[in-house]
């Protein structure tokens, strides 16, 4: 067993550190953090005659998506900035808020990229690629033999 000097003065100065170096610090350096931001969820339904990507993207207009396809990518991507003002007595804080994400996927050959749409709704944005009319699955159907 090692014998350790007990100082009152360090347990106290390592507290005072601790208390000082969190409210020294923004709470959004914690909260706002690239660090605790996630992509968001996405969804990909294939049906017969399309495929589905259903984002979920709360808080957000349809004007703040753009959605490019370039050489059979779908990119889609955000940047949105807000501005917060809050007011106190002598103190005026602004706190800028940036935030952004952006998603690719290769998309197959069987989508028609033509035809491709999208509609956001109720938080969820959903992007239809309708699939060609040669890949699209066709019924069984029995053969005669002769």
């Amino acid at each position: 067993m090692a014998l350790v000097r007990y100082s009152p003065f360090s347990l106290t100065r390592t507290f005072d550190q601790l208390f000082d170096s969190f409210f020294d610090q923004n709470l959004t350096n914690f909260v706002g953090s690239d660090q605790f931001v996630s992509q968001p969820s996405v969804n990909i339904v294939e049906g017969p005659d399309k495929f589905r990507i259903e984002m979920a993207a709360p808080g957000y207009d349809k004007n703040d998506f753009q959605i490019e396809l370039d050489n059979d990518v779908l990119t889609i991507s955000v940047q949105k900035q807000e501005e917060q003002v809050n007011e106190d007595e002598n103190f005026v804080r602004r706190e800028f808020n940036y935030t952004s994400f952006q998603r690719s996927f290769q998309l197959p050959e069987t989508v028609a990229p033509e035809q491709i749409n999208a509609h956001y709704e109720n938080g969820v944005l959903v992007i239809d690629l309708p699939k060609k009319e040669e890949a699209k699955e066709k019924p069984a159907r029995k053969i005669d033999v002769k």
